[in-house]
């Protein structure tokens, strides 16, 4: 019996062994993620997992599952991160959004999601709309896109940023039903804390990994001027006690100071945006050792929005501080994440890396890399036990996720070469499988 038990054991090793998919990728300039210089090297992948990483060759298998592709000596680094985006939102006007079904909307997403893939985006961090059901199809495999950790909707106080019902809404009736917007979870209203504290709670049951609050005024938004600070700050610890019980975090969509420092007394862990931060604020982020998710946003002279209008003299106006915000983040080295906010504007979605090339202003393109990389990496795993990716993301090293890039040029040196993704990136490998492969031709 015993003898039975041995052989039925080796022939479901010997099975297993077999069943594995494993991938060598040859004669590559690795770029871990962290450090400056490369390495030349190669790298096994056993199913979705970095398995190997090694400046010698790596003795390959030849069985059928063994995949063996020669890098020629391309640039190899990890898979870029977003960690802030709003797939639901990113491929529609705000128009033909308003106006459509939530269907419609869905099946825009899911084209979207496999062309931000595309681009070399593994991963996002997904702050404001209903992403939880892409996740999982784009987790089980059912669609193709990037990995999501969705915050489900943004959670605003009546007239905040997060309020988009139609002017004529209020009064509101208790016994009104949701408006569109909080009907498909792209935003919710709770006044009180009691209220806010429910509305977490349902993001939580949904999925939601880590928290968004709108804690002050914003651009898109109609009822809230730029400088209004939103929520209270009891308001804003229900939600931190709410996230925390879960063993996640909260963070807030938040311009000016005193909309930051409300939320930092309220124990938010991450400042969305901060573009009118000044200096005393900004050296309290850094005491508190919250970080600041920034996003490059530049006044280039286009715009959703009619010059002078109401929502276009606010985006001036954010965008005027966003040198301070990166001057200040450099100067009280406050823990910096890379995002690109792309709503309502598929040409902006469609060009994502375009902005980790205007972050050349104030950054170095090793800098802005590793902040693409293993910074935002360090961010998303604040979600804690909410992750639902608990391996090492943004980096190139053994038992991290397979997430990798192969590149024709070094971006090191140059870094707009990432904007030509079509031409440029030769490879693109997400949780080991490969979705394009120029080498092979």
């Amino acid at each position: 019996m015993k003898l039975k038990l041995v052989t039925i054991a080796i022939l479901m090793s010997s099975f297993c062994a077999m069943s594995q998919k494993t991938i060598l990728i040859k004669n590559v300039q690795i770029f871990n993620g962290r450090d400056e210089k490369t390495i030349t090297g190669n790298i096994l992948i056993l199913n979705n997992l970095i398995s190997k990483i090694s400046t010698t060759p790596i003795p390959s298998e030849t069985n059928q599952n063994t995949t063996i592709i020669d890098g020629r000596g391309k640039f190899l680094m990890p898979g870029l991160i977003d960690a802030h985006t709003h797939i639901m939102m990113e491929s529609m006007g705000i128009t033909e959004l308003m106006n459509s079904d939530i269907e419609y909307i869905t099946a825009n997403a899911i084209k979207s999601a496999e062309k931000d893939l595309m681009q070399g985006f593994t991963t996002f961090r997904d702050l404001a709309g209903p992403a939880g059901g892409l996740q999982k199809a784009i987790h089980r495999g059912l669609i193709i896109g990037p990995r999501i950790y969705p915050s489900g909707a943004m959670i605003s106080q009546t007239g905040g940023h997060g309020d988009f019902l139609l002017p004529n809404a209020v009064p509101r009736d208790l016994a009104a039903g949701l408006d569109f917007t909080e009907r498909n979870n792209f935003g919710v209203i709770a006044d009180g804390a009691d209220q806010v504290l429910k509305r977490v709670r349902e993001q939580l049951r949904l999925g939601a990994t880590q928290i968004k609050l709108a804690a002050g005024g914003g651009v898109s938004s109609t009822y809230d001027p730029l400088d209004v600070s939103q929520f209270t700050e009891a308001e804003m610890k229900a939600a931190v006690d709410a996230a925390e019980n879960w063993g996640t975090y909260v963070t807030v969509h938040a311009y000016t100071p005193r909309a930051i420092q409300t939320a930092l007394r309220a124990g938010v862990r991450c400042i969305d945006h901060a573009q009118l931060i000044d200096e005393q604020t900004a050296r309290m982020l850094a005491d508190k050792k919250v970080w600041l998710s920034l996003q490059p946003f530049i006044d280039e002279g286009k715009s959703l929005y009619a010059d002078g209008s109401p929502n276009r003299i606010k985006q001036q106006t954010m965008m005027s501080g966003t040198d301070n915000a990166y001057n200040f983040a450099k100067k009280y080295n406050i823990k910096t994440a890379f995002g690109t906010d792309c709503l309502f504007e598929p040409e902006h979605s469609a060009k994502r890396a375009g902005d980790l090339v205007k972050l050349l202003r104030w950054y170095k393109p090793f800098e802005i890399l590793k902040m693409a990389t293993s910074t935002n990496a360090e961010l998303l795993a604040m979600s804690g036990p909410r992750n639902p990716y608990p391996k090492k993301l943004g980096v190139i090293e053994e038992g991290a996720y397979a997430d990798i890039l192969l590149v024709d040029g070094n971006p090191l040196i140059d870094l707009n070469i990432l904007e030509d993704y079509e031409k440029k990136l030769l490879l693109i490998i997400k949780d080991g499988v490969i979705y394009k492969n120029l080498l092979s031709k």
